[in-house]
């Protein structure tokens, strides 16, 4: 065959730039809808901790429900009920696991990260930021993000459980029992 040639098959799977049909825009208007509706009730029966990001796994469970309400609207294959099936049983899987570990201990330190401490006493602590992947620029950033000069005026930075920075102030410290749940050799004052 002469190269440059289209064959019969490569013919029949181009698709048009603006959209297949009008039918087709209609489906996914008609499903976008419903799967809008289906998964308000979904959230609003589940409670507000299905979309929380506290942490890294509520962040995996908030994706994955974006991921598959955009499969349901985009892909012919996937049947409306098949889709409410699967954001159900997203929706429940984190129902369980997030009770779970709320009762159970093990099931708590599986499912999420302990908080880490990465300054203390405006010191950078280098080998929990190397542990973490943090790097000293970024701790800095954090502290100028919470409108903070300079790293000594910083009793502590915390890497929260869902990737966030928590700055506290020496000005803020107080008792520091916000800082309980970081590990006790590593907490400032302690």
């Amino acid at each position: 065959m002469p190269q440059g040639r289209e064959t019969p098959r490569s013919l029949g799977t181009r698709r048009p730039m603006l959209f297949n049909s009008a039918g087709d825009l209609v489906r996914v208007l008609a499903m976008a809808a419903l799967a809008y509706l289906i998964l308000i009730a979904v959230v609003r029966v589940s409670g507000k901790r299905t979309l929380a990001k506290m942490n890294a796994f509520d962040m995996v469970v908030t994706v994955a429900l974006g991921s598959t309400l955009a499969t349901i609207l985009l892909n012919r294959q996937v049947a409306l009920l098949e889709g409410v099936l699967a954001l159900g049983a997203l929706v429940a899987l984190q129902f369980v696991t997030a009770t779970a570990s709320v009762r159970l201990r093990s099931v708590r330190r599986l499912v999420k990260a302990e908080p880490t401490l990465l300054l203390s006493d405006g010191r950078m602590l280098d080998e929990a930021l190397r542990s973490q992947r943090v790097t000293p620029d970024e701790v800095r950033q954090a502290i100028r993000a919470q409108g903070t000069g300079a790293v000594e005026d910083v009793r502590a930075v915390v890497l929260e459980t869902d990737g966030s920075f928590s700055v506290v102030p020496r000005s803020q410290y107080g008792s520091g029992s916000a800082l309980d749940n970081v590990a006790k050799e590593q907490s400032p004052g302690r």
